[in-house]
């Protein structure tokens, strides 16, 4: 069974930053991982994922703000978000994708993070 366990969230206000962690049970450094977002009205949606060898992918709306880190020797993985916006507004996930295209069914409880105006 894949725990998740996700923190770093909270209140910041537009402009600022935050950085969330995730960690994972198990060794998933074979696997890719990804950060996924879900407003509310809204359907999940993925911002960003990285790859075992490190490489990274980013939703548009996130490019050049977001930056997501892998630490296998901790079973950890990161979202720095920085210049955030009320659009970023969302309950954050993360992810251990059963391929660089498709998650797997296994999520944590997400950490909130409000963006105010």
């Amino acid at each position: 069974q894949v725990q998740l366990v996700e923190s770093g969230g909270g209140l910041v206000q537009a402009g600022g930053s935050l950085r969330l962690s995730c960690v994972a049970s198990g060794s998933f450094s074979s696997n890719a991982l990804g950060w996924y977002r879900q407003a509310p009205g809204k359907q999940r949606e993925l911002v960003a994922r990285i790859s075992s060898g490190g490489i990274t992918n980013y939703t548009d709306s996130v490019k050049g703000r977001f930056t997501i880190s892998r630490d296998n020797a901790k079973n950890t993985v990161y979202l720095q978000m920085n210049s955030l916006k009320p659009e970023d507004t969302a309950v954050y996930y993360c992810n251990v994708q059963r391929s660089w295209f498709i998650s797997s069914d296994y999520w944590g409880q997400g950490t909130q993070v409000t963006v105010s105006s």
